[in-house]
């Protein structure tokens, strides 16, 4: 298997270091950082990183991220979002099967939270990827260069560019993996876990709405 992993950072030096270490040795390893001024680069640096700079915003990020890969697959993740172990197995074998070459693959959704509220968080996003296929950036992307491409990538977007895409690889050609991604739960947490909720259903209906990326992104904050 020939994997790129591509990594969006922004002062992210703590989670980052979680992550990265739950990866393990990888093919190829992209952390495309938007201008961190914490600890971040060095960091990942120490894990073997090659650093790709891009101005700050994912979209831009995950674009840059994808062509200074040399992977013939790629996997996108976020920095706060460490893998559980036997992802590697579980990749391997969706990566060698020439019947998903034309398909993407997410990871399960969980929070790094022992609370009642995040077990309902996760319940509402397992019911939300399994019926309409809209899976997050925090659930990672596991895809083929070339059908990256053929889709178009990800647009230059702050915010929602992870549903774009998801949307044009759409839900017959989704493949749910059982390992789990396990993102970091601090913003329901300092938002409040209905607040923070609330927010995210408003921000994926504006964007069903028409409303601009980027002004949702205001919104999102």
């Amino acid at each position: 298997m020939s994997l790129s992993v591509i990594i969006p950072t922004l002062n992210a030096a703590g989670p980052l270091m979680g992550t990265l270490l739950s990866l393990g040795a990888v093919d190829d390893l992209v952390v495309v950082d938007g201008g961190s001024t914490d600890r971040t680069v060095e960091v990942a640096k120490a894990f073997g990183a090659r650093i790709v700079t891009a101005p700050a915003g994912r979209g831009n990020q995950l674009m840059a991220g994808a062509a200074a890969a040399t992977g013939p697959w790629l996997l996108f993740l976020h920095a706060d979002t460490p893998l559980t172990e036997g992802w590697r197995a579980e990749v391997e074998k969706f990566v060698a099967d020439p019947r998903e070459s034309a398909k993407a693959a997410v990871f399960r959704f969980a929070l790094d939270d022992r609370s009642w509220q995040a077990r309902l968080v996760e319940i509402a996003v397992s019911w939300r990827v399994r019926i309409f296929g809209l899976s997050y950036g925090d659930q990672g992307l596991l895809i083929r260069r070339d059908f990256y491409r053929v889709l178009g990538g990800f647009p230059a977007w702050p915010l929602m560019e992870d549903v774009h895409l998801v949307r044009r690889i759409g839900r017959d050609r989704l493949t749910f993996l059982q390992s789990t991604a396990r993102t970091s739960a601090e913003r329901w947490r300092r938002n409040g876990w209905i607040r923070r909720s609330l927010r995210n259903l408003t921000c994926l209906s504006l964007y069903f709405l028409g409303v601009s990326p980027r002004i949702i992104h205001k919104l999102y904050g």
